[in-house]
């Protein structure tokens, strides 16, 4: 410190110019070098999302259908070990419509009275079936790829939703000079650009139960839709807490505000003088 101060003021000057002048060089060299950095990924742009405002909910008739896409597409190959079928109740279906869905699969439960295992219906209790019973079963079955859980794929994933909306929708011919293996394909938006994963949905794939048109672009929406409340179950929730916090915040903030200026306000703007005595000569 004090060698600086002994500078004069050129030296100063013409050493904060140099400082100013490597950190601006430095900072332009760092962005040409992202500009021109070849990058075989894409990075999926931003969508107009209905729940992406700061006060928007999730669309519960999209997460309806998004559980019926991720059951008659997705769930053949990826898993949801995390969701249960008590989760739906109150979200997209009826507690009696959970019970039905569950006891459409088996579950292996035991032991019973004799010590054997037993396949019964599945209750709201019981977690999404896996569809395959191990890691090495779901290799062998999809080319050495094990396909990835899906419960918490939106938040696993740079881009969120965005991510996987573009993923779905952006199967594509490969590029010239770009050779894939037996069993992959082409996707510009997955890291390195060959997945394992075939095209999965198209248009008319499957037939809504509430009558939508089930377009490629609606099924890509719908059950990324669906894996957004899958991965943040209490979105809306906390939503909510977050409008009831921000508004309590605001009318305590005026009352504490006028106190604090009425109370401090003699204290911060008086003056101490100290006159002190003067002793008169006799």
């Amino acid at each position: 410190m004090a060698k600086w101060m002994a500078f004069s003021v050129a030296k100063k000057l013409a050493v904060g110019g140099a400082g100013a002048l490597a950190g601006v060089g430095g900072a332009v060299a760092w962005k040409l070098d992202q500009e021109v950095r070849a990058d075989l990924t894409l990075h999926p742009p931003h969508l107009p999302w209905s729940h992406a405002g700061p006060m928007d909910s999730l669309d519960h008739g999209s997460i309806r259908r998004g559980y019926q896409v991720y059951k008659q597409v997705c769930a053949a190959c990826h898993s949801m070990r995390y969701l249960a079928f008590r989760n739906l109740v109150g979200v997209s279906h009826t507690e009696e419509e959970v019970k039905e869905l569950a006891m459409e699969d088996q579950f292996l439960d035991g032991p019973d009275e004799s010590g054997e295992m037993f396949m019964r219906p599945g209750k709201p209790a019981d977690y999404f079936p896996k569809p395959f019973a191990n890691d090495a079963a779901a290799a062998a079955a999809n080319n050495g790829a094990i396909p990835p859980d899906l419960s918490y794929i939106t938040l696993a994933r740079h881009g969120n939703e965005d991510y996987i909306y573009h993923l779905l929708n952006g199967y594509c011919d490969p590029p010239a000079g770009i050779d894939l293996r037996e069993g992959q394909h082409f996707n510009p938006y997955f890291p390195g650009g060959a997945i394992g994963m075939a095209p999965p949905i198209y248009n008319e794939i499957i037939e809504y139960d509430d009558g939508t048109p089930a377009t490629q672009s609606q099924v890509a929406k719908d059950v990324c839709t669906f894996l957004t409340w899958a991965a943040s179950p209490e979105h809306d929730m906390r939503k909510k807490m977050a409008i009831k916090a921000l508004t309590m915040l605001t009318l305590i903030a005026l009352p504490a505000y006028y106190m604090k200026r009425h109370k401090w306000s003699v204290i911060k703007s008086r003056k101490i003088l100290y006159t002190p005595k003067i002793e008169h000569p006799v």
